[in-house]
């Protein structure tokens, strides 16, 4: 393949893909202005890996994964910056407040509670419609693990959501 039949290649790719990446991003890491700026890095890294990403068993499967990771690493590092944030502050009062029920109602609320793995397999099975195998491809895990996090994360927001509001969020059935 020439160089330019691949950026064609790659350009389409793009084009399809782009928008779901962002929006992958954005439910596995609650921000929206990150969300942009990993699917632009993921894409800026498939590009690089172009050979390694088309020639994959699924082309969107591997920049799922590579979105996925790129999230975690964001998210590690927000957590150590705010524990760096808050040991800076700590000799300040703490002060809280009654809870806000309407953010513990909200899905975006009870998603960001989730640990990253929870989180990742409920929004792929879930919001993405994705199957267990190309959940697992995109995560780099077993289908078994894709299986257990999903339970337990769907049954985390159940008990965070009620069982109403949860069912309401994955479907009805089994996907």
């Amino acid at each position: 393949m020439t160089e330019d039949e691949a950026a064609v290649e790659f350009h389409a790719f793009f084009e399809r893909h782009h928008a779901e990446l962002s929006r992958l991003a954005y439910l596995l890491t609650g921000e929206a202005d990150a969300a942009d700026d990993l699917a632009a890095d993921a894409m800026v890294a498939l590009w690089h890996r172009w050979d390694r990403a088309r020639s994959a068993d699924s082309a969107a499967a591997y920049a799922r994964g590579v979105v996925a990771n790129l999230a975690r690493s964001r998210i590690r590092s927000t957590v150590r910056e705010r524990r760096r944030v808050l040991l800076f502050w700590s000799h300040r009062p703490e002060r809280t407040d009654g809870p806000d029920m309407a953010a513990a109602m909200d899905v975006r609320a009870a998603l960001d509670t989730l640990p990253f793995r929870k989180r990742a397999c409920v929004v792929l099975r879930y919001a993405f419609d994705l199957s267990e195998k190309d959940t697992a491809a995109a995560l780099g895990i077993s289908v078994g693990t894709v299986k257990s996090q999903t339970s337990k994360g769907t049954a985390e927001l159940q008990r965070l959501l009620g069982t109403r509001a949860a069912g309401e969020l994955v479907g009805k059935g089994s996907r």
